[in-house]
């Protein structure tokens, strides 16, 4: 294998990495516009359809604008607050109810004496 072939196998990996997890990114955005499932499926098929519609492209400097003008995009239309799930970090429910400092002891005894 030649050190072009290397570079250009890199440079392909590289915007396929790229292109995922801008893809991802777009999809969870799509999540947080359109709560409802029924109205992300629509929106989620269409994202997928820009996706696939240069899908054939092999010219690797087209690709690097494409990617840039997607994520220039992605960054345009952002959603302003992005739905987090509760009990996940930033989440209303995060850490709402912590572990008990250390030193307490919790006894599972439901109120039944010691003394028999």
């Amino acid at each position: 294998m030649s050190v072009s072939t290397a570079a250009y196998l890199a440079r392909r990996a590289a915007q396929k990495e790229r292109v995922q997890i801008l893809y991802r990114r777009a999809l969870r955005d799509t999540l947080t516009w359109a709560v409802h499932r029924h109205l992300f499926y629509q929106d989620a098929s269409n994202l997928r359809e820009k996706f696939d519609a240069n899908k054939h492209v092999e010219d690797l400097d087209a690709i690097d604008r494409m990617i840039a003008e997607g994520e220039a995009q992605y960054n345009k239309w952002r959603h302003p607050d992005p739905y987090i799930v509760p009990w996940a970090p930033g989440g209303s429910k995060f850490t709402r109810n912590p572990t008990p400092p250390s030193g307490i002891e919790i006894v599972y005894n439901y109120g039944r004496e010691d003394n028999d």
